[in-house]
Formats: C-alpha cells, structure tokens, sequence
C-alpha cells in the first residue's frame, strides 16, 4: 500500500515509489536525493517538520515536501 512519507513512524526506513506534485518541488526534491527506488527513514519529527535520512545524508523537509513523497 502506498501512502506519503507523512504516515511513516521514526525509525522506519521506506523505499520512495514515487513524487508528487508540479516539476519545481520534483526538482527540488530530486536534487535533496529522493528519487524513485531510494530507501528513506524518519529520523525525527520536530512541529511537524520532518528530519529524513536519505542517501547517508540527514535532511529536513516541511509536512508539505513530506506529503508529496509517495512510499
């Protein structure tokens, strides 16, 4: 079942099956390093803000990015 990077818990890794949204946030996006077939885990949440690791790298992302990231 797909459903956005939103209602994944800490500490789950996923793997990305697809983005959403107009071709400036999957730019945006592509160039943080979420691309389709990439593993990406929560490693915390912070006002609903999201702390991703993706790539080796942690990046943080708004609940908006977050909901157009398809897992």
């Amino acid at each position: 079942m797909m459903v956005p990077l939103t209602f994944t818990k800490v500490g789950e890794t996923k793997c990305i099956e697809r983005i959403n949204g107009k071709d400036d946030a999957k730019r945006f996006l592509n160039n943080l390093g979420f691309v389709e077939g990439s593993e990406v885990s929560i490693v915390s949440e912070i006002a609903g803000n999201l702390i991703v690791m993706i790539k080796d790298t942690r990046v943080a992302i708004s609940r908006e990015m977050a909901n157009r990231i398809v897992v």
